[in-house]
């Protein structure tokens, strides 16, 4: 590291649990965020912002007023702009070191496969079923940590899915793709601002324990957060011999 990145990350290097070995593992790090809404703006602000050094976002979605409620990385510029594009720009702004790919698009079949295939850590930051058990099928098929997360009313929840382990469970073995789809959006039943910006943070958090290679992660465990009651509670997860994403004859490992 130079001396400006020496000053700019003074205060990670002076964490014993980081140093600089730490810090230049983050430098020299590929994070995937899926979504840049209100779990992804401050997923993509922390992780710019701490020094991670390729950061690709992906969204195909563009931002409207409702947005800016919750949705940190846009602003009234951004508005009629695609959601990847507008956070990028602020990612720059905030850390013009790093490299930021910005991908306007719904990842999906190879494309979401090539995506992953280059990431050290994958964040879910998307509000539906179905993009959650794609990417979940693809860092399953990869072996990518994949750190989720989800906020609605004034409810949140995070966990770590670390598929580089053969015992851990994976995001279909906590909702099985078979399950109803009983999913709630923001745009349905509301959501309160700063519950995303608890859960985003607590994903941000996570990702880069994994890159740096400290602490002990949420794998394995589902943390759910209740903002009206300021409660938090933890579920342990275990890993479904019978999912159809991980299991046996279905891309197990």
């Amino acid at each position: 590291m130079n001396d400006a990145q020496l000053l700019r990350y003074s205060r990670h290097i002076l964490l014993d649990q980081v140093g600089i070995r730490g810090q230049e593992a983050l430098l020299g790090a590929h994070a995937l965020i899926i979504g840049a809404g209100g779990l992804g703006s401050p997923v993509a602000l922390y992780l710019a912002a701490a020094g991670v050094g390729r950061i690709t976002l992906a969204d195909d979605d563009v931002v409207d007023l409702s947005n800016l409620q919750r949705q940190i990385a846009h602003d009234m510029n951004s508005l009629g702009q695609n959601k990847a594009c507008s956070a990028s720009q602020r990612m720059r702004a905030m850390n013009p070191e790093i490299e930021v790919i910005e991908l306007p698009v719904r990842l999906l079949g190879e494309e979401l496969d090539t995506a992953v295939a280059a990431a050290d850590v994958v964040l879910d930051c998307c509000d539906n079923f179905a993009t959650r058990h794609a990417v979940n099928r693809a860092c399953v098929a990869r072996r990518k940590p994949l750190v989720s997360g989800a906020a609605v009313r004034f409810d949140g929840q995070v966990a770590v899915f670390d598929l580089r382990h053969e015992v851990a469970p994976c995001y279909a073995c906590l909702f099985p793709e078979q399950a109803p789809d009983e999913e709630m959006r923001c745009a349905e039943f509301g959501v309160f601002s700063p519950v995303v910006g608890v859960i985003g943070a607590m994903q941000a958090l996570e990702a880069l324990k994994l890159l740096v290679g400290i602490g002990e992660s949420l794998s394995g465990r589902l943390l759910l957060f209740d903002a009206l009651a300021a409660d938090w509670r933890g579920i342990r997860l275990r890993r479904d011999p019978g999912c159809t994403a991980c299991g046996p004859g279905h891309g197990g490992r």
